[in-house]
């Protein structure tokens, strides 16, 4: 099921899925607006703990359903990282030691290096996952 990035659709799939099926294990959602809205539904159908949620989510949102372990953990492309890596990237193209050409692979610090895909598309890296343990000190920043 998809809740169209619409928290109220994304909440009453979530539930419509919990009751359909009793025995449903995991919601994995794509989208931060999904992940919260059925964060909420879980919580709400008194599933946390047996329904495991994750998926993509912003800290700054999901803080209070990591800590109370209605989701163990969620991930999310890390906007410190992102920021990071395009520094180098831009840096390379400005100073002219990379052309951004499809194959080109770009050295980005601690990040490692990138390469150019075709139609110039950069892939960073894994999503960053967010749990109890780095929670805090996210969702303070985003």
């Amino acid at each position: 099921v998809y809740g169209d990035d619409l928290p109220d659709k994304s909440y009453r799939e979530a539930v419509s899925l919990m009751r359909k099926y009793p025995n449903l294990k995991a919601i994995i959602c794509p989208t931060t607006v999904g992940l919260l809205a059925t964060a909420q539904a879980v919580k709400d159908e008194g599933k946390a703990g047996i329904v495991e949620v994750t998926g993509l989510g912003l800290p700054s949102e999901m803080k209070g359903y990591i800590l109370d372990g209605t989701c163990r953990q969620m991930a999310l492309w890390n906007p410190i990282d992102l920021g990071y890596t395009s520094t180098y990237i831009l840096n390379a193209l400005i100073d002219g030691t990379r052309s951004g050409s499809v194959g080109d692979v770009i050295p980005a610090g601690r990040m490692g290096s990138v390469k150019v895909e075709e139609d110039g598309l950069i892939y960073m890296s894994t999503p960053y996952v967010f749990n109890k343990d780095n929670m805090e000190q996210f969702a303070a920043i985003f």
